[in-house]
């Protein structure tokens, strides 16, 4: 079996394994308020990749971690992806009426449901870490998880990307600019993904220094190929609106280098992340896989 399959046998295991958790963890729909609860099921349950969940379980597996214990992680991570998503997809921010090949939130419950549902889904997040009874966690590594998990959301992650991303325009934009943006958004939730399945597994500091640097370039080449794909696929494909970045004038790694120099500054990227597993002493078979798909993506 190559590493490839490995990967895909183990990743359909992971889907049905956090599918399962956002299930046991999410309110009921018919739980009062219940326009509330569907709307957060609908955005967080069935739908997505779930490629930051797979680098959970892949971190932490790697690291002797079990799956059981890294559902409360894979889980958080994922529900912090959903309430960006939905906030993203806004009228006052992206705009945009498609994810994940159906209607956005704000489209499916209306504006203020999806406000609600999004701020609902970040809290749930940190609940499932703090709450979550994992005997192999010790306390100090769970306020450490908690740590990392609200950084990646506050003004120096997710929300300043967000507000750096919101005052950019095509005619500024450089490289740099992009770079130092999508460290902040689709970065930071991918080296929080990483983090926090290293730290369900140990605090040893060592291996968790080699996986920053493994999951810093990872995060961006798997923006640049998210930019390129934008830019030269179609809505059915990516399960999203194509071209939504162009239509709206925003500069992406694609206009900014062209697909050419995109793909080769992805390809660097992918490579800086797998090098930095070279020094570690586990398995990182899971995480080179990993690196390899992002590359090679299609949706």
């Amino acid at each position: 079996m190559t590493h490839s399959d490995h990967l895909e046998a183990c990743w359909q295991r992971w889907r049905e394994r956090l599918e399962a958790y956002l299930d046991r963890l999410l309110p009921a729909a018919n739980a009062p308020p219940k326009k509330l609860h569907a709307a957060m099921r609908y955005a967080a349950i069935g739908a997505g990749k779930r490629y930051r969940a797979a680098l959970v379980y892949a971190t932490g597996t790697s690291l002797g971690a079990s799956e059981e214990s890294l559902d409360a992680a894979a889980g958080a991570i994922e529900l912090i992806h959903a309430f960006s998503l939905i906030h993203d997809d806004l009228p006052a921010m992206d705009d945009d009426d498609l994810r994940r090949g159906k209607p956005t939130c704000h489209k499916a419950f209306g504006e203020a449901t999806a406000i609600l549902a999004g701020d609902a889904l970040q809290t749930i997040a940190f609940e499932a870490i703090a709450a979550e009874l994992v005997p192999q966690i010790a306390p100090a590594r769970r306020l450490q998880m908690l740590h990392v998990l609200a950084r990646t959301v506050g003004s120096q992650g997710l929300a300043g990307g967000q507000a750096i991303d919101l005052d950019l325009v095509s005619k500024t934009a450089t490289c740099e600019t992009l770079a130092t943006m999508h460290n902040m958004k689709t970065g930071a939730l991918i080296l929080a993904a990483v983090q926090l399945g290293a730290l369900t597994a140990t605090d040893d500091q060592e291996p968790l220094q080699h996986l920053v640097r493994y999951a810093q370039p990872l995060g961006l080449a798997f923006q640049v190929v998210d930019d390129i794909l934008d830019g030269t696929s179609d809505t059915a494909t990516l399960g999203k609106t194509a071209g939504v970045d162009r239509a709206l004038g925003k500069p992406t790694f694609l206009s900014v280098l062209g697909e050419g120099a995109a793909r080769q500054y992805a390809e660097k990227q992918g490579r800086q992340a797998i090098a930095a597993l070279e020094a570690v002493t586990f398995d990182t078979s899971l995480l080179e896989a990993l690196a390899r798909f992002t590359l090679r993506r299609s949706h």
